[in-house]
């Protein structure tokens, strides 16, 4: 039995149907066609698919759609304005912080999180709000050097 949802998805109103038991990241990916959001583990483990609810990062394969109804959230999709990289991503390309891909949406929404939160913080605030995201290919450093890039640039 299909339930009606009402949120707004990256700065735009959403009302949809959704199945009771789809999660936020199936929801974005199948009914909204955001595929930016990718799902690793399916289990809240690798934070591949984060994005930023009611204002905080949050593993969108844990939660139900139906349980963002009325809330807000913001996906890879949402960072870029008019075409233009924002300061975080641009500072992902700039310090060889991606390399297949797969987990960088779900990097820079935890990232942007952070800085939504406390736009300057220090290494160890960095590294304890990027706990929740796993990367094989990079390595950690380039992904804490990015962000710090991106603090400077958006003081």
């Amino acid at each position: 039995m299909m339930r009606q949802i009402h949120l707004t998805v990256n700065r735009e109103k959403i009302n949809s149907q959704v199945e009771p038991n789809k999660t936020l990241l199936w929801f974005l990916r199948e009914e909204l066609g955001l595929t930016g959001t990718k799902e690793g583990c399916g289990a809240g483990e690798c934070g591949a698919c984060t994005v930023i609810l009611n204002g905080k990062a949050v593993n969108s394969c844990l939660v139900m759609a139906l349980e963002a109804e009325g809330g807000e959230v913001y996906t890879i999709e949402g960072e870029a304005r008019n075409g233009e990289l924002s300061s975080l991503q641009r500072a992902f390309i700039d310090k060889n912080a991606l390399q297949c891909g797969f987990c960088t949406p779900g990097l820079i929404m935890s990232a942007r999180a952070l800085l939504n939160e406390n736009p300057d913080p220090n290494r160890e605030e960095i590294k304890e709000a990027m706990q929740g995201n796993l990367c094989r290919c990079t390595g950690y450093e380039p992904i804490i050097e990015a962000i710090e890039e991106a603090v400077k640039k958006e003081r």
